[in-house]
């Protein structure tokens, strides 16, 4: 079938997406190299589509199908796209992902080069030709606008022109489409085989594979759970499309592995989709009205949730008792802090479930002893606060407890409750002793970001305190609002204001801390809990990784901005990794994206800064790509993602004519050498310009040539100048190394 007929079938309705298939993932570089290659006519490879009535199954996007049969691709929906995108102009219906990957991709007629537009390389060259321009307006036309740009010979512009022609009848190109069809080939079959033909890509994962079931007769469920899950984002709060489905799961057949749900039929899902829907808004109402936890990176545990969901509705849908309500809350507090899903999840909830159900009506006081038999002991102690990350479980609490107990800001004197109004909404986060105080007094980083030295405060008292120290600020805030400092459980021993009692205003503050905490869950649940907790203390372990320095920060702080620029993923800073068995955390990953970069497409990243060989190790049997520096980092991506490797280079690298040289730009910026000129112009003896370099450094008289630009012979005037090939360079780049530190250093 030509590809050409293939892009009209998906234009008519008569072949689409089925529903279980995952968004648009495909990079730039990857889109390129398709063309590249069929271009050249090399294979790039057959189709597999499912040929099925189109009123049994679901599938992707909004179009309306063409009745009867309809072809549902399996396999080459990447390429496909990619081809409707560059060739229309525009995204299917089906599209679901990031259109920058096929815009605007241009052809330079000179030298058959395909390249994503580069304003410094394309901008002032009319042989750059928009690849979607000529699919729209054809080769005659482009020839005739480059023909009034440039003199051309006849014998160029014919050649243009062939270039051109070969370049739109890729669209008049045969591809094989194997189909499968029968009454044999059910949706289970269909899925087994496309998992077998993707097999070198991202598998369906269980939830896909219970949802493409659903879906097949509820096709706008779906819809309907991004919708919910687009809706709690705007709110601050990030959930996965699995996470969802589990609490339908758990909500609609009282189990929690997805396999439970295939007996379901498409009215009882939708109706459990819609109550766990509610149920969930209703439960994020609760946990940010009584604990405060209003916002993603506050709110821990959340994979609880298809327990509490359950839960909700064994109590009719909402908890009009509040001792059992405070004993929900009691129960999700100890869940979150302690871990209790961050490993096997699906085997704990099966477990937690039936404890809940077989318990009724005293569910959630069963599911508190299951945690007591589970921990040992539910006390807090103060060292559970030693933590020094965002990441840590205790930062949450931390912040529970400024929301839901009596801490005052320091500058206005106001609560900090959970329910503020207004421009002081918004609590920052503050380092009671400032972190370049503490720096140059000579902690270090982990001590500096200890969470016994971290409280919450209004943006404008955060602001007014700046950088002064305790003993220097203090005085004011006790003077002004008398209680405030003790409100954020600040020790009041006045000597332990003082930086070099830093290490033990930390101690006093984490046992003030714990204190508050189990005043908070005594209040909220009763529990007898009358075991000595220090037979049960289990010593606090120290995890490798994290952030070491203010700088490291910074340097990560600015990456995520590039990352942002570029509309990428910015990634987690300080990631607590956790072992998926025991939940047990393994390390804590200076910057990570656990479901990569291009979600869905690439597997997990992270990002560590001079770290130990240990937490390297660790990172990589988690399957994650480990990049140790930020350069190396950003180059990745933007060869590999942006397929703009000019992205990541300094502006006078912008304009380079030739990029065979991009590997001696990298190398000059990774060696820190001098900044050389671009395309410096040489003459001969009579001031004619004969030649250019490609890169030169005139007050090192040191140059390098490329074919285009080496004059032949060498001109008298380069006398004394050592001069390289690109090539040559390019193999052996110490060379010029060599070459300018020598001549710098006389």
């Amino acid at each position: 079938m030509k590809i050409s007929t293939l892009l009209d079938q998906i234009d008519n309705g008569q072949t689409a997406l089925p529903e279980f298939q995952r968004g648009y993932v495909w990079n730039r570089d990857q889109v390129r190299g398709l063309m590249t290659s069929l271009y050249k006519r090399y294979p790039v490879g057959s189709l597999l589509s499912w040929a099925t009535d189109a009123m049994t199954v679901g599938h992707r996007g909004e179009q309306q199908l063409n009745a009867g049969t309809v072809n549902l691709l399996l396999d080459g929906q990447q390429r496909i796209t990619s081809l409707y995108g560059i060739v229309r102009g525009r995204p299917p219906a089906f599209f679901d992902g990031d259109e920058r990957a096929f815009t605007d991709l241009y052809f330079n007629v000179e030298n058959e080069e395909f390249s994503f537009y580069m304003p410094s390389k394309m901008a002032n060259d009319p042989k750059w030709i928009s690849v979607t321009q000529l699919m729209i307006d054809g080769a005659e036309a482009v020839t005739e606008r480059l023909g009034e740009s440039l003199e051309l010979s006849f014998k160029e512009g014919s050649r243009y022109n062939n270039r051109l022609n070969r370049l739109r009848d890729v669209r008049d190109i045969e591809v094989h489409v194997e189909q499968i069809s029968g009454q044999d080939k059910t949706l289970d079959v269909v899925v087994e085989i496309f998992n077998k033909v993707n097999s070198g890509g991202t598998k369906l994962s269980k939830g896909d594979l219970a949802l493409a079931r659903i879906c097949s007769t509820q096709p706008d469920a779906r819809a309907r759970m991004r919708k919910a899950l687009d809706d709690w984002r705007a709110q601050g709060f990030h959930f996965s499309l699995d996470w969802l489905l589990r609490c339908i799961t758990t909500l609609t057949t009282n189990e929690a592995k997805f396999s439970f749900i295939h007996d379901l039929d498409g009215q009882q899902f939708v109706a459990g989709l819609n109550k766990a829907i509610k149920h969930i808004s209703y439960l994020l109402d609760v946990i940010g009205d009584r604990l405060g936890l209003d916002h993603q990176q506050v709110l821990t545990g959340h994979y609880s949730f298809p327990v509490l969901v359950r839960y909700v509705e064994e109590q009719g849908g909402k908890i009009t008792d509040k001792a059992t309500l405070d004993a929900m809350l009691f129960w999700y507090i100890h869940s979150a802090i302690w871990g209790r899903y961050s490993g096997s999840t699906e085997s704990v909830l099966s477990r937690d479930l039936d404890i809940l159900l077989d318990n009724q009506p005293h569910g959630i006081q069963a599911l508190i002893k299951e945690l007591h038999l589970w921990r040992g002991s539910l006390k807090v102690r103060a060292d559970h606060f030693a933590g020094h990350t965002r990441g840590n479980r205790f930062y949450s609490l931390l912040y529970l407890l400024t929301r839901t107990g009596e801490a005052q800001d320091w500058g206005l004197g106001i609560a900090l409750k959970k329910n503020m109004l207004g421009s002081n909404s918004s609590l920052e986060l503050h380092h009671i002793f400032p972190k370049h105080r503490l720096r140059e007094y000579g902690y270090d980083h982990k001590q500096v970001n200890s969470l016994a030295n971290f409280c919450f405060l209004t943006k404008g008292s955060n602001l007014s305190i700046s950088n002064r120290l305790p003993v220097e600020y203090f005085e004011e805030v006790l003077k002004s609002y008398p209680d405030a400092l003790q409100s954020q459980w600040v020790p009041m021993q006045r000597e332990l204001w003082a930086i070099e009692r830093y290490p033990d205003f930390l101690k006093a503050r984490r046992e003030l801390l714990a204190e508050a905490t189990n005043r908070l869950l005594e209040e909220l649940y009763h529990f007898d809990d009358s075991q000595d907790a220090a037979a049960f203390a289990e010593p606090v372990r120290v995890i490798p990784g994290g952030i070491e320095s203010e700088e490291e920060e910074q340097q990560l702080r600015e990456l995520q901005e590039w990352m942002e620029s570029h509309k990428l993923p910015t990634g987690e800073l300080e990631f607590e990794l956790d072992d998926p068995k025991s939940g047990e955390a393994l390390a804590i990953l200076d910057l990570a994206w656990p479901d990569g970069i291009q979600p869905g497409l690439s597997s997990p990243a992270v990002l560590l800064l001079n770290e130990e060989s240990d937490v390297i190790k660790i990172a990589n049997r988690a399957g994650y790509q480990v990049f140790e520096d930020v350069d190396q980092l950003k180059r990745h991506v933007a060869e590999q993602i942006l397929d703009d490797p000019l992205a990541v280079l300094p502006a006078w690298a912008h304009h380079l004519d030739d990029m065979a040289a991009l590997p001696v730009v990298e190398w000059i910026v990774d060696q820190d050498l001098p900044e050389p000129v671009i395309g410096q112009d040489v003459e001969d003896a009579k001031g004619e310009v004969v030649g250019n370099f490609e890169l030169a450094w005139p007050e090192h008289r040191v140059g390098i040539w490329n074919e285009q630009g080496k004059a032949s012979p060498i001109p008298a005037t380069l006398a004394g100048w050592h001069l390289y090939h690109l090539e040559e360079v390019r193999q052996a780049p110490y060379l010029l190394s060599h070459q300018l530190v020598q001549k710098a250093t006389g």
